[in-house]
């Protein structure tokens, strides 16, 4: 009995070294918002207002939330400009730019993922 405890101890090692990181990577992505905000800052847009204003339907809390969790992950900056008025910007790190292929790839796979779910949507009356 052992030694069967004792071979998959390497195994269960060998799974948490593999899911650890993924659960890492998915934190990041957590919810709904993560991903269209950096893309709205990647459009452009840092001022909060002007994040607020490309996703109409997040509400501020949520926004805040989501903005204070990126750059708790190191993926963007607030930045306070002492004038009068204060501004705050919130710009991307460079590190966010190592997220674009990972969305690339996930935007892809949840293509794919849907045409195998729905299949491709044909017109009704095909031309012949």
């Amino acid at each position: 009995m052992r030694d069967i405890a004792e071979k998959q101890k390497p195994i269960y090692r060998d799974c948490a070294e593999t899911i650890i990181p993924l659960r890492d990577a998915l934190d990041v992505f957590n919810g709904k918002w993560k991903i269209p905000i950096l893309f709205s800052m990647m459009s452009g847009n840092e001022r909060y207002t002007d994040i607020q204003n490309s996703m109409p339907c997040i509400s501020p809390k949520v926004l805040v939330k989501e903005l204070k969790d990126l750059e708790e992950h190191k993926l963007i900056k607030r930045v306070i400009i002492d004038d009068y008025p204060i501004k705050i910007l919130y710009k991307l790190e460079p590190y966010a730019q190592t997220v674009i292929p990972i969305i690339e790839t996930l935007k892809t796979w949840g293509q794919n993922h849907r045409n195998k779910l729905f299949g491709r949507q044909e017109e009704k009356n095909p031309a012949r």
